[in-house]
């Protein structure tokens, strides 16, 4: 994948809102995956996604993303270490959990970032789009 280079010394305004729109994914199933890949695609973020968490933040180290959507139960690392350990990388990285047991895993005990985003399973393409959008407004 190729970086965003600044030319001479700025980005293009094309390359800054792209910058403004990466999204880290993390989700261990392939279908949702490709299904959320697609659909943030098509609503004009540049994403980049893995099948678990260890790979994700390995990614995370080696470039910058806007924000990091991510499961919580998966195999390796599960979500919440996962957007502990990316908001230490990135404290300005927003984070939003897709999990089906999101009243279960985010209790305040956990050691989630605090304004991290949780959207339920099911839920319709069109509540992601609006989420995102609204976690990625400046």
């Amino acid at each position: 994948m190729a970086r965003l280079e600044p030319t001479n010394g700025t980005m293009t305004a094309k390359q800054t809102l792209l910058a403004m729109r990466r999204i880290l994914l993390a989700e261990d199933d392939e279908s949702m995956r490709t299904f959320l890949e697609r659909a943030l695609t098509r609503a004009g973020c540049e994403v980049v996604s893995f099948n678990n968490g260890v790979d994700a933040l390995e990614r995370l180290k080696e470039e910058p993303f806007t924000l990091l959507l991510t499961d919580i139960v998966m195999p390796r690392m599960d979500g919440i270490e996962l957007a502990r350990r990316a908001s230490e990388l990135d404290p300005d990285l927003k984070i939003m959990f897709i999990t089906g047991f999101a009243a279960v895993a985010l209790s305040t005990a956990s050691d989630a970032p605090n304004d991290a985003r949780v959207l339920s399973k099911p839920f319709h393409l069109k509540d992601l789009v609006e989420e995102v959008e609204r976690l990625l407004e400046v």
